[in-house]
């Protein structure tokens, strides 16, 4: 059982994760940004590494990852800073990004890089299931790896099942089938679909992502999952001068301290 696993198997409800761009402000804060995060109160984390192509990805995490390719951020320089993770961090943290730069790296070396640093997971929304039943499925088990399948409201019940037998962590629940950045608008359409998803009584733990950007949205996800994701709006976030003092403050307004 891997950290991620471990989180899910004792806290089923009001999960927080935190998405960034490695290397966003600036090439050398991953880690910073990382442990501000875990001492603020996040539950685990996701970490982008970019991408110059990133079909999902709005305006505001595209900027971020330019930026950090500006820095200089490569997977190679990625795995060297995380070499430090797990002396700072204690959460589950998963690797966020396309297939294309973890086939150039080679896919076997990926993952053992990853596991070597102390990572837990990987989301890759341009895998597709065949190739990774059929082809790397096995890499990631070796690897202790969690890998993360992407649901929208266009997705069937059948492939949901599908990715349900596949999954061993959780499911990651788009609020849209937009990109990311998108406000969480709960029409009735959606509202169908989360409650869709819901009564299909999944085997694995289902998070929402895309739009949740404050304590409303926030609370309206986890009324139909076990937790959320908030991307955008923390890359906003460190585009502030303060952005490591004042991660405590963005968290808190996330999801107030009881």
């Amino acid at each position: 059982m891997n950290r991620l696993q471990n989180l899910f198997a004792n806290k089923k409800s009001n999960l927080l994760s935190i998405y960034f761009t490695a290397g966003y402000p600036e090439l050398n804060t991953t880690l910073d940004i990382a442990e501000a995060l875990e001492k603020a109160g996040a539950d685990f984390l996701e970490i982008g590494f970019p991408y110059s192509d990133p079909v999902a990805d709005g305006p505001t995490i595209q900027q971020s990852s330019e930026k950090a390719l500006e820095n200089g951020m490569t997977l190679n320089v990625l795995f060297e800073q995380l070499k430090q993770l797990r002396e700072r961090v204690t959460i589950p943290v998963l690797l966020m990004g396309y297939i294309n730069p973890i086939v150039q790296y080679g896919i076997e070396r990926f993952c053992k890089k990853a596991a070597e640093v102390g990572v837990d997971g990987v989301i890759v929304p341009d895998l597709p299931i065949y190739e990774y039943e059929k082809l790397y499925a096995d890499t990631f088990k070796q690897n202790n790896l969690s890998n993360i399948f992407l649901v929208t409201p266009n997705t069937s019940e059948e492939r949901i099942s599908k990715i349900d037998g596949l999954s061993n962590s959780f499911i990651y629940l788009l609020s849209s089938s937009s990109i990311t950045g998108s406000t969480l608008n709960v029409s009735t359409s959606i509202e169908d679909y989360y409650k869709r998803i819901k009564g299909m009584e999944l085997a694995n733990p289902t998070i929402i992502g895309f739009g949740i950007s404050n304590n409303a949205s926030y609370n309206k996800a986890c009324e139909y999952a076990n937790g959320a994701i908030v991307g955008s709006a923390f890359v906003k976030h460190l585009a502030k001068d303060n952005y490591l003092q004042t991660i405590p403050d963005f968290i808190d307004n996330i999801r107030p301290k009881s």
